[in-house]
């Protein structure tokens, strides 16, 4: 069976969680095995404390935005069913821990204030940090360093952040991300392969050959120059092809 992940972030009013702090916003997508399924869990929190205007600067969300929004407590049953018994994957895990950990206490739901007996934790900051040390390894660094794109990125956003990590971590841990979802391929084991090996006739008609257009082209070397802008080197495409000239 394929494992069942949550890529997870969220917002705050500020930190640390002891000054008393809360979240206002929680983004989750799901991942089975290294496909993302399109299921996600997202929601604005009205957190009943105004937030820092450091905060604000960093997320852009504002109190006035805030009002009317549920309170953790309204979605809190929604939020555990969505998370439990995943491998959670958390940017700087100990601080989105520490304060979903805070919400449940508040609650008084103290058999939930310690996620970690119910979920799995793959905290994708330490694991940066043992691969690239002495290096920057913000979501921002790892965005630039493995060419994924975070150009909609001008402020935090948890939904939008756990977009961005999927990607990153799927490139981190196996260099290349999924582009299908996890239901069109049932009849794997949930990583696109299938159960048995298939070999194909002989015999069998050659398939047609069709060639990319002028501006399919154009867009894939705009798209090349984008990677390379980003990763501060030329996409593995380029330089083999380079290799071959």
């Amino acid at each position: 069976m394929a494992t069942r992940s949550v890529v997870l972030d969220t917002e705050t009013t500020g930190m640390p969680v002891t000054d008393g702090h809360r979240i206002i916003e929680i983004g989750c997508v799901e991942l089975l095995g290294r496909r993302l399924t399109g299921r996600h869990f997202h929601v604005y929190l009205q957190p009943d404390r105004e937030s820092d205007e450091g905060a604000i600067g960093v997320h852009g969300i504002t109190n006035e935005f805030l009002v009317g929004k549920p309170r953790f407590a309204e979605v809190a049953d929604e939020f555990f069913d969505f998370i439990q018994g995943a491998q959670l994957i958390i940017h700087n895990a100990a601080f989105d821990v520490g304060f979903i950990n805070n919400e449940f206490a508040l609650m008084g739901q103290h058999e939930r204030a310690d996620i970690t007996q119910h979920c799995s934790i793959l905290d994708t900051l330490m694991m940066a940090r043992e691969r690239h040390p002495g290096q920057r390894n913000s979501l921002d660094a790892l965005c630039k360093r493995y060419g994924v794109d975070n150009s909609g990125r001008e402020l935090h956003g948890a939904l939008l952040d756990s977009e961005i990590l999927a990607d990153v971590y799927l490139t981190m841990t196996g260099g290349q991300t999924s582009l299908s979802l996890a239901g069109n391929a049932s009849d794997g084991d949930g990583m696109g392969r299938a159960s048995e090996i298939r070999r194909l006739s002989a015999d069998r008609p050659h398939g047609r050959i069709i060639q990319a257009s002028a501006a399919e082209l154009a867009e894939h070397q705009a798209r090349l120059e984008i990677i390379a802008k980003s990763a501060g080197a030329p996409a593995l495409w380029t330089q083999l092809l380079e290799a071959q000239q």
